[in-house]
């Protein structure tokens, strides 16, 4: 099921053109990411086959879809400024989380999983 719906979410986030851009202000890799979570939890929700998984992820594709334009802006506002990570090949897991995960919104409904 996990597969079959990711599929689903892959075609769809193709279709879409959700590809990350190189333009500053455009969604990156952090914006393509969401965007391919949100495809792949309304293909959970869509889904008849298991209706765990599909109880589970519904109101995740609910609360991803309602928010779309919030987190897109929170994960766009921070783009095109440099960033301490803590260092080049031995990173502060914090300070990477902060700067790869800047969207408060998407993160609590993530958390709520």
């Amino acid at each position: 099921m996990l597969a079959k719906t990711l599929d689903q979410a892959t075609g769809q986030f193709l279709d879409n053109n959700k590809s990350p851009s190189r333009k500053v202000g455009n969604i990156d890799n952090r914006g393509s990411h969401f965007y391919l979570a949100l495809y792949w939890a309304q293909a959970l929700a869509a889904q008849t086959e298991d209706k765990e998984l599909q109880a589970q992820f519904a109101p995740v594709a609910k609360a991803m879809a309602e928010n779309e334009a919030k987190i897109v802006a929170e994960l766009n506002a921070v783009q095109g400024k440099p960033v301490d990570i803590g260092g080049y090949y031995h990173a502060d897991a914090d300070k990477v989380s902060k700067v790869m995960r800047p969207s408060a919104t998407l993160n609590a409904i993530i958390a709520s999983v």
